[in-house]
């Protein structure tokens, strides 16, 4: 495979099995069509999304909650940093995660969301979208599971109230005074078990192949680039690869323009204990591979990496 594969999750996940999880393997990215999130729930809530970020900064600010690493709510711009990362990245963001029932046994784990209260619709719209794309990971993961040679349905329960973060993105135009070597996002992986981005059309995500190239990833409007994370490779042992990934600075008179994305980080659930799959051990090299970990210890591990936590 020379290419990063695109499919349609509108075929039997028997069909399209194989053919990501070579993508994955080479790539540790795919592209996925037919997802099943409607179009109008996307355009929805990339409307409300650039009104909030054309909030003024005092307003946005407002929903900045100190001390909590940005788990939820608004991250000002110049925030966050890659890990190892010396300059902070040229975006702002807002953080939503699941809404759990009272009383809930993952409730110490994830904290309450917060609304702008200044921008009808927002909940409404945003709950609906986290929904549609757990739906979406669901068909993803389940054709991960059969190209691994698992249970179809072994990792429903592994995200079941898992502690998955949709972001809200805006990089916006490029400031005159931004810091030399600042770039849109640095180069960085993804902490989480899958990640599937919707925006990704607008130019600039690239990622670092096997030889250690940039590839740019460009998926038709409306479709979704999906790449897998730490946690995932981490269970299979880099079977599936956690690449690194950035986002780069436009030229011409892109520099003008804004770019907006949203992200999807789905997780596992924060008592799962992640531990190489069987099927992923190398026979001949038995005890070559991490040692078990829970997602929580794990998250919390790499938000101490990249400045949020």
């Amino acid at each position: 495979m020379s290419e990063i594969a695109s499919v349609s999750l509108a075929q039997p996940l028997e069909n399209i099995a194989d053919e990501l999880g070579r993508s994955f393997s080479e790539f540790g990215f795919a592209v996925i069509r037919d997802h099943g999130i409607p179009q109008d729930l996307i355009a929805r809530a990339e409307e409300l999304s650039r009104a909030f970020f054309a909030l003024p900064e005092e307003v946005k600010r407002s929903y900045h909650i100190a001390g909590s690493g940005g788990a939820r709510g608004y991250t000002p711009f110049g925030v966050e940093r890659a890990k190892d990362a010396e300059i902070f990245d040229l975006k702002e963001f807002w953080h939503i995660g699941r809404t759990l029932p009272e009383g809930h046994e993952f409730a110490d784990y994830m904290p309450d969301n917060i609304w702008p209260t200044e921008l009808d619709g927002f909940r409404e719209t945003f709950e609906t979208l986290f929904g549609e794309f757990d739906k979406a990971g669901d068909k993803v993961l389940r054709a991960i599971a059969i190209h691994l040679g698992i249970d179809q349905d072994w990792f429903v329960d592994t995200v079941r109230d898992g502690n998955s973060v949709m972001r809200l993105l805006h990089y916006p135009p490029l400031p005159d005074d931004a810091p030399e070597g600042a770039v849109r996002a640095a180069e960085h992986g993804d902490i989480n078990t899958i990640t599937l981005l919707l925006g990704a059309e607008e130019a600039g995500l690239e990622l670092r192949n096997r030889q250690g190239d940039w590839v740019p990833v460009k998926p038709p409007a409306g479709a979704l680039a999906v790449n897998i994370g730490d946690m995932l490779d981490r269970l299979t042992n880099s079977k599936l690869r956690s690449t690194n990934h950035r986002v780069v600075n436009p030229v011409g008179a892109a520099k003008t323009r804004a770019r907006y994305s949203m992200p999807f980080f789905l997780h596992f659930r924060p008592d799962f204990v992640i531990e190489t799959l069987e099927g992923c051990i190398d026979p001949a090299n038995p005890h070559d591979h991490p040692a078990p970990i829970s997602s929580h210890d794990f998250l919390m591990q790499r938000l101490r990496e990249i400045n949020l936590a």
